[in-house]
């Protein structure tokens, strides 16, 4: 079982982590940066994993266990 501040510690570095792939994102769909179609797959693989550890972080955060 996780503490409080394990669950707090989790979701921030989960946070952070997806915020990191996300300006990735933006900086080619926003800003226009050139980035090849392989890397560009595997940024949105990560940016999607990424997310996914970011909402079971938060849900355990919240105390909701699927």
């Amino acid at each position: 079982m996780t503490t409080g501040r394990d669950s707090k510690r989790e979701y921030r570095e989960a946070w952070e982590a997806w915020e990191a792939q996300l300006q990735r994102l933006h900086a080619f769909f926003l800003e226009g940066e050139r980035i090849d179609p392989p890397v560009l797959k595997g940024l949105l693989n990560r940016e999607a994993r990424t997310k996914e550890q970011y909402d079971e972080a938060r849900r355990r955060l919240l105390g909701i266990e699927e």
